[in-house]
């Protein structure tokens, strides 16, 4: 099951800005990373399909445990955010936005979330994306964004990964112009809950972001296949966590990967764009499941670039 760039989608040949625009199912399944461990995730898939316009529908819409899929159009705004509940597809048709309103997915399990573009969730309601004491979820074309205009506090996280969630994947996703990218484990006191995360990423772009490209606290995480451009700083392994980093590509940081309160990484194929790794060497060598492709670090931009983000078509 190592197809992962090709996905199972054909070309659609729809062009949108610099994105090739490809064809998916509202039926698919997790077939990336952590979030095809414990049994899968395969969220609403054979479930009733709603499509939703207002913040009151999709509000209605998410929630409960029953199979269900969700599907967004056009533009939503608000300043909250919306709890997800188990058992759900939520996905965004061409162009759906999310515009400070965030989700999260808060003591639920088998969730799909994608090809949304959320920004702009001001802190005072929460991340763009939130995943707490979850597990099997797969996050997957999204774009999350707000900007730097502000202080570092004005907004909280785009994509934050807390409270031992595990069989997690975020993959073929845009996160830029932001203070604070994505938190795995919130906490340095919470390391008996904390242990258990289990989070992937891979084949996403990472841009002009401040700090936490991620920053991951305790448990297991995959990095490969990612570009980081022009981000303030790097990876940051911490308080134990165990990472394994492959084939991904950094532009203007001096710190691409680096630990701190006793972090550890098992570092392949990656192009610091000139500066280096100082990540104490781990012990995690390779991940409980077989479903990645890795691209060879010279080729990862191209392939990343201009397909990661909201660039599916249903």
């Amino acid at each position: 099951m190592k197809l992962f760039f090709v996905f199972a989608f054909s070309f659609a040949g729809i062009v949108s800005g610099a994105a090739v625009q490809k064809r998916a199912s509202p039926d698919d399944v997790a077939d990336v990373g952590y979030a095809t461990t414990n049994g899968g995730t395969s969220g609403g898939s054979g479930g009733t399909t709603t499509t939703v316009t207002t913040l009151d529908e999709l509000t209605a819409a998410v929630a409960g445990g029953d199979a269900k899929i969700v599907i967004v159009s056009g533009t939503i705004t608000g300043d909250t955010v919306v709890k997800v509940g188990s058992n759900t597809s939520l996905l965004g048709a061409s162009g759906a936005q999310l515009t400070g309103v965030g989700l999260r997915v808060l003591s639920e399990s088998n969730v799909i979330i994608r090809n949304l573009i959320i920004s702009k969730v001001l802190a005072s309601a929460g991340d763009a994306i939130g995943i707490q004491e979850a597990h099997n979820v797969w996050v997957d074309h999204v774009e999350l964004f707000s900007d730097r205009d502000h202080d570092k506090d004005y907004y909280d996280g785009l994509l934050d990964v807390t409270h031992g969630s595990y069989a997690v994947s975020v993959t073929n996703s845009y996160l830029h112009d932001h203070w604070k990218a994505s938190l795995v484990g919130h906490s340095d006191s919470n390391g008996d809950e904390d242990a258990a995360l289990e989070v992937t990423y891979g084949n996403n772009y990472w841009q002009n972001l401040n700090s936490r490209t991620p920053s991951f606290r305790f448990g297991h995480g995959h990095v490969f296949n990612n570009v980081f451009e022009d981000n303030n700083d790097g990876i940051n392994t911490r308080d134990g966590a165990q990472l394994l980093v492959e084939n991904n590509v950094w532009t203007g940081t001096s710190m691409p990967l680096y630990a701190t309160d006793e972090g550890y990484a098992v570092a392949t194929g990656n192009d610091y764009g000139g500066a280096e790794d100082t990540a104490p060497e781990g012990t995690f060598t390779e991940p409980p499941y077989t479903t990645y492709t890795l691209i060879d670090a010279a080729s990862v931009k191209d392939a990343v670039v201009g397909t990661a983000g909201a660039t599916l078509s249903f």
